[in-house]
């Protein structure tokens, strides 16, 4: 990918607090027109990275761009930022609240208004275009301030933890809005912890623990870091089956489950009805994102942690 390409880039990005490195050299390419996640553990440098890469926070060391911009705060009125820590003014309407946020970014209010009263009856808010935000729910107030991030229309959406408390309804609402701000043209970078919003919605994805980056790639790369699982129905059960499958083999309610082999499950299948327990089901699939994510950060967290001792020794 080159620059013309990528909303942003970064490289060996760097942040200390209180002689502690919280972000450790971690490079970025969110490509235009991408929605890209960036996952990891609570604590992992997640929302320090971002706010290096929006200019909110200078990096100790590192290089970043924004929309083409070596100064991200440059960028800023073609941005929809949604940090992690909401606030709203209480006593604002909801279309007020929408239309205050987008003049911050250079939108004319009469038009933020119109703007905020067309988005909230897409969300399906319509219902409270003139409700005070101290009176709605606390998802709905979340909905209302991810709606201030993107009326002005913006370039780049950057959305910190952004399903953190709402409610499955609300959660399945601001999906479907990324997915419809992607359609419109623009670029998606959010932060997470859950891998069932990522594994829906991510082209592109990064995996941070320890301040570092540990993986980037796409859902299936991910994915792919796993060996395949086996889940086989004899048509014969019997004491004999458990020594023809490999040696992490399990039980379920019907069957057995177990990891494919790296040469493939042929050789065991022949086994399995060449003694006469046949097959009456089988299925072959990767491990989820969850189930990668969990490994990759677990690897990470052992090689640090050996790290730490050769250190020390």
């Amino acid at each position: 990918m080159t620059s013309d390409t990528l909303a942003i880039s970064a490289t060996g990005l760097i942040k200390n607090f209180g002689g502690r490195r919280v972000v450790d050299g971690i490079d970025i390419a969110v490509p235009k027109g991408a929605i890209y996640g960036v996952l990891g553990p609570n604590g992992a440098g997640k929302t320090t990275t971002l706010r290096m890469l929006l200019g909110i926070i200078e990096p100790d060391g590192g290089h970043r761009t924004l929309l083409g911009h070596e100064r991200p705060r440059e960028a800023s009125d073609q941005v929809g930022y949604l940090p992690e820590e909401r606030g709203l003014y209480p006593a604002m309407k909801a279309k007020d609240a929408i239309a205050f946020l987008g003049a911050l970014r250079g939108l004319d209010l009469k038009t933020g208004r119109k703007r905020a009263i067309d988005l909230l009856e897409a969300a399906g808010l319509g219902h409270a275009v003139d409700t005070k935000i101290r009176k709605l729910s606390k998802g709905m107030a979340q909905l209302v301030q991810l709606l201030g991030s993107v009326v002005h229309r913006p370039d780049l959406l950057v959305l910190d933890e952004p399903f953190s408390g709402l409610d499955p309804v609300n959660q399945e609402r601001l999906e479907a809005l990324i997915v419809a701000e992607r359609d419109r043209g623009a670029t998606i970078l959010f932060s997470t912890h859950v891998m069932a919003h990522a594994e829906r919605l991510c082209d592109r994805l990064c995996i941070i623990a320890g301040g570092k980056r540990r993986f980037e790639g796409t859902v299936a790369d991910a994915r792919g870091t796993l060996p395949m699982k086996a889940h086989y129905v004899p048509h014969h059960d019997g004491d004999g089956i458990a020594a023809l499958l490999p040696a992490d083999a399990v039980r379920d309610a019907d069957g057995w489950r177990f990891t494919v082999p790296e040469d493939g499950a042929e050789a065991i299948l022949k086994r399995l009805i060449d003694a006469g327990f046949g097959i009456a089901g089988l299925s072959i699939e990767r491990p989820g994102l969850h189930e990668a994510f969990v490994r990759i950060v677990g690897a990470a967290a052992q090689d640090d942690e050996a790290d730490s001792l050769e250190q020390a020794a």
